[in-house]
């Protein structure tokens, strides 16, 4: 039974855009071919997109349709430059100007096909924290939130506002409102043109005509839409204002959708080789309410039997061709002259609209704020160190200022458990930045903030926790097992070490390329820490061609100022006429200057967090 589409709401189709709305951009493509090396054979060039020329004009939505395979998401992730493999040729014009990948991140928006939100905020919550992130600074908050009212409305979200976005093991939303969700965020900055990979995939008929119906009616706002749509229903398809049609990655129709389309194929039945089937023929006009699935059968049949380079070919050498061409490049040339706006945008350098310390403020009033209500994310970073905290202390209960020789090398023991048991619990931290990848990937392409603010919001969730944590914990071992010396120094040794070991955490989270590998690879390398940190293997019996390896280990300064904490006032002669700190090698060092080497280590791998986040490409597209 065929589903009825909507009928429209009150929604930008009937009533006023929003305030400050910038109108769209004319977007042209001349030329442009795409290519990468085959996997197979390096020598080897394959092009997925070949010649490809059109354009899409201010309040209008173009649909780049074609057969799997056909190039129209390889096409989608050139116009909004987020092809990160891959060679081109010839251009891609925004108002007739090339455009910057700065310009791309700032002035234009990016609908992914699978969902990237933040599970933990609402729906006004996540559309608030764009707001916050990608809007100006000077824009008074009211502002913000009267753009994000308006756009609830307009999407038909404001029944589900102050519902979380959730996840697979929350329930929140529903996939129809996670599309338009994401729709929102990418509105919200009042993108110059929006770009759209598949809205309606996953979703049922109705909700994919509801879904295209709020797109649809954000158009009169100004903004130029271009969307990838694989097999839409009548209804959506028509909608669109043009299409362009894609096999192997040449153009095989461009012009508008519909009738015209149709027609346009049928035309070319019976001319250089290029045939239709009868029960084409006779279903092009049977099929007529829905031009699309008639064209997708069509070209997709021709495509698996190896005639669509016929189709192509057709279309290059048509009239329609010659007129598009014609009109692309008048397009292109009719922007001499440019409003000073549209000229500051186009030049812009710079990678997000807000500063790096805004992006900051607000990542932590949004996530901080909201994971340290989330008794998933408190309980994972709270109930190890209660637990192994209270463990080390009632096995060792009283030991600390028994000084007898035979209790001397479990004072050692004790000290050596309580420096590695923070290195142990890093792996925890791990999933915090893995499972994120494909959102942080997002937001920086839409340039809400810059590696360094994200890794500094991700670092104070976790310090600012575990500094009110550690307190307790900390002070229930020191005293419950009787130890000597600074408590000062004792904590801060373990907060520092603790800090290293989240922020390495966070770079083999980084490194690795899936999280099975860095839930492996981080646990090995602290494990090759334990042999080289002065206990298991006294400094001055490890080979020497080990020895380098002790001097790049943090668990050997840490160890090593808790040990010098505990013996510098009392350090009894034990073995061979040697005292305790004599014998383990590390007589006559300053716990201080230990505790700083720690330091150091911390601000080494949040250096390495940070290049890798920077400069590792974590999707190939």
């Amino acid at each position: 039974m065929k589903v009825p589409a909507p009928a429209p709401p009150v929604l930008g189709a009937a009533g006023p855009a929003m305030p400050g709305y910038p109108s769209g951009m004319t977007l042209t493509i001349q030329g442009l071919s795409y290519s990468v090396l085959n996997n197979q054979n390096k020598k080897e060039t394959l092009y997925l997109l070949k010649d490809v020329t059109g354009f899409f004009r201010p309040q209008e939505m173009a649909a780049l349709m074609g057969p799997s395979g056909s190039g129209k998401t390889t096409l989608l992730d050139l116009l909004a430059g987020r092809k990160t493999v891959g060679s081109m040729e010839g251009s891609i014009l925004f108002a007739g100007h090339k455009p910057t990948r700065q310009f791309l991140r700032k002035f234009t928006g990016y609908v992914e096909q699978f969902d990237t939100l933040l599970h933990i905020l609402t729906v006004e919550e996540m559309m608030l924290y764009t707001a916050e992130l990608k809007r100006p600074r000077s824009e008074p908050l009211a502002s913000k939130k009267a753009a994000v009212d308006t756009l609830l409305e307009k999407l038909g979200l404001t029944p589900c506002r102050h519902v979380k976005i959730g996840n697979p093991l929350e329930k929140g939303i529903s996939g129809g409102q996670a599309k338009r969700v994401n729709i929102g965020i990418s509105l919200i900055t009042s993108p110059r043109v929006l770009f759209l990979d598949e809205p309606t995939s996953g979703l049922d008929s109705f909700t994919a005509n509801e879904v295209m119906t709020t797109v649809k009616a954000l158009v009169t706002d100004g903004v130029t839409m271009v969307a990838t749509i694989h097999s839409p229903t009548a209804y959506s398809f028509s909608l669109f204002d043009s299409l362009m049609m894609l096999v192997r990655g040449r153009t095989v129709y461009f012009g508008k959708p519909g009738d015209a389309a149709v027609s346009y194929v049928r035309a070319l039945h019976g001319a250089q080789g290029i045939t239709l089937t009868q029960q084409q023929l006779d279903s092009s006009s049977a099929w007529s309410h829905n031009a699309a699935e008639w064209m997708v059968d069509v070209f997709t049949q021709a495509d698996r039997e190896g005639r669509g380079g016929a189709f192509a070919d057709a279309y290059e050498a048509s009239t329609l061709k010659q007129a598009i061409d014609a009109e692309a490049l008048a397009l292109a040339q009719s922007h001499a002259d440019l409003s000073p706006q549209v000229q500051k945008e186009l030049a812009t350098r710079s990678e997000t609209v807000t500063p790096w310390w805004w992006g900051l403020k607000t990542l932590v009033k949004y996530r901080t704020t909201n994971n340290y209500t989330s008794s998933a994310f408190l309980g994972a970073r709270i109930g190890d160190k209660v637990l192994m905290g209270l463990l080390i202390m009632t096995l060792y209960l009283g030991i600390g200022d028994d000084f007898n020789a035979g209790n001397y090398i479990n004072m050692a023991a004790v000290l050596f458990m309580w420096i590695t048991m923070p290195a142990f619990g890093a792996a925890a931290y791990v999933p915090s930045l893995v499972l994120e990848r494909n959102l942080f990937a997002r937001e920086r392409n839409d340039g809400l903030y810059r590696v360094f603010t994200y890794l500094g919001a991700k670092m104070f969730d976790e310090l600012a926790i575990n500094l009110v944590v550690s307190l307790p914990v900390v002070a229930a071992a020191f005293y419950g097992i009787r130890l000597q010396g600074s408590f000062v120094l004792f904590w801060l040794v373990y907060y520092m070490t603790l800090c290293v070991g989240i922020v390495l955490a966070y770079f083999v989270a980084a490194l690795a390329p899936s999280m099975d590998v860095a839930n492996a690879a981080l646990p090995v390398y602290v494990s090759t820490l334990l042999y080289f940190g002065g206990f298991l293997f006294t400094f001055s019996t490890m080979p020497p061609w080990w020895k380098w390896y002790s001097f790049i280990n943090p668990l050997r300064y840490s160890w090593t100022a808790v040990m010098i904490n505990q013996f510098e006032a009392n350090d009894p002669v034990w073995l061979n006429g040697q005292t305790v700190l004599e014998y383990y090698g590390i007589a006559g060092q300053s716990k201080w200057a230990n505790f700083g080497y720690v330091a150091c280590f911390f601000w080494f791998f949040m250096v390495c967090a940070w290049a890798t986040l920077s400069f590792k490409n974590y999707q190939k597209r």
